[in-house]
């Protein structure tokens, strides 16, 4: 079970989207999976569109059709809970629910089966949102407005008091509660109080090459090499030619001497996270790979079989990591305009976040040294580039099955996206 969980929480949660089309339901519905699968939770959305054809989506649907999608959504919801066995789980029910009499049959269905609920109302009248189109797919947004805004009851104290609910009014202005009665819930209200609706840029970094890398050894607080000093002073001159508005930047590092080395050029203010240090090598801090592998083959054999679980006698895992992440990750949504200068773990689990990497293949992606990446984050996804500065470095990854580090020559495992070569 994800530790992420508590005993005392139900183990399964169904978050049942109330709203009107272009309202962001979609939208919040991407973002809650994304972040509950990040912490390892089994999440799954549903969304009540699928039940139509492509024909069905372009005429007025009659309230029996849509009530049919209604309950064949909630089959297919119970299903996949029961798919799970003992795991805990949580479902998304991205779908309309505007009436007390369509809220009433999902809340009868699902505490029927044990499924805890809490309804989550996007309610919107900010005409710049809506016209705008920010948060929903278009298509989405035709399937019968006006029927629905017409049957439509919104949640309130007077028809859903006794109903576990969170309402967002225009998305983030206010934000009301009734009836966030377990953990789960209450992540769900402070990961929602943190979205950040509006494209934006999130820039990313490791240290410079330290003097640790030129020695293959891991872990340790080991200060930058002659060439890692290079591309410090570089990456000042790459914020000012790559970064629009780059005077209001802010710059976020570890508390290790070498993601401060790397930042001292930069004329930005600077916070420095303990959160963001690089994941604890335990007992093997100091080593080289083909030391881990001679000294402790079976923890070597056990990391190579399981990266993610695995943890380092006295040290992490990449699962401990993203635990200590989590304050990270909700201060990264609420920010715009902020470089992280952190470690190769560290930034595997950002990045993993923010492009849906799994967890099965976050820990072996390849995040080089002396690379600027860029994400550019939208309602529809994160577009990523990758800026490299002309300044050698060694390379710090490791394949599967060796002690040996280099880039693998097939090319798998390197992140996504444009890369811009800087001189």
């Amino acid at each position: 079970m994800s530790p992420f969980v508590l005993p005392e929480t139900p183990l399964r949660l169904c978050v049942v989207l109330v709203g009107l089309p272009a309202r962001g339901k979609s939208f919040i519905a991407h973002k809650l999976v994304r972040y509950f699968s990040w912490l390892s939770v089994p999440t799954k959305s549903f969304d009540f569109t699928t039940q139509f054809s492509p024909a069905d989506l372009d005429v007025q649907l009659t309230r029996d059709q849509l009530n049919q999608a209604a309950v064949d959504s909630l089959h297919g919801i119970l299903s996949w809970l029961d798919s799970l066995g003992d795991s805990p789980g949580v479902v998304i029910y991205d779908g309309p629910n505007v009436t007390v009499e369509d809220r009433q049959l999902v809340s009868v269905a699902l505490k029927d089966a044990g499924v805890d609920i809490v309804f989550l109302e996007s309610f919107c009248d900010d005409e710049s949102l809506i016209s705008g189109n920010i948060l929903t797919n278009a298509r989405k947004s035709n399937i019968n407005h006006d029927y629905l805004a017409s049957i439509y009851q919104p949640l309130s104290l007077n028809t859903g008091s006794d109903l576990s609910f969170i309402k967002l009014i225009n998305f983030s202005d206010q934000i009301i509660l009734n009836k966030i009665d377990s953990y789960l819930k209450s992540r769900i209200v402070y990961y929602i109080m943190n979205l950040h609706v509006k494209p934006r840029y999130i820039w990313l970094s490791r240290h410079g090459e330290s003097m640790y890398n030129l020695e293959g050894k891991i872990g340790g607080d080991a200060s930058l090499s002659p060439r890692g000093f290079k591309y410090a002073e570089k990456l000042k001159s790459l914020v000012e030619e790559y970064i629009p508005n780059s005077s209001q930047l802010q710059i976020w590092t570890s508390t290790l001497i070498r993601t401060k080395q790397t930042s001292q050029y930069l004329p930005h203010p600077k916070k420095s996270w303990k959160a963001l240090d690089e994941l604890d090598a335990g007992s093997c801090d100091g080593l080289t790979y083909e030391e881990i592998a001679e000294q402790f083959p079976d923890d070597f054999k056990a990391r190579d079989d399981n990266k993610f679980e695995y943890r380092y006698p006295g040290g992490e895992s990449y699962r401990d990591v993203i635990t200590r992440l989590e304050p990270i990750i909700m201060a990264l949504e609420n920010q715009e305009n902020v470089l992280v200068i952190t470690h190769q773990a560290v930034l595997r689990c950002i990045y993993a976040y923010f492009v849906n990497v799994s967890q099965e293949e976050s820990p072996w992606m390849s995040i080089p040294l002396h690379t600027l990446i860029r994400l550019e984050i939208g309602p529809n996804g994160t577009q990523v580039t990758r800026i490299k500065a002309d300044i050698p470095a060694v390379s710090t990854y490791k394949e599967k099955g060796t002690s040996k580090l280099g880039e693998s020559k097939d090319g798998k495992n390197r992140l996504e996206g444009e890369v811009i070569s800087s001189t």
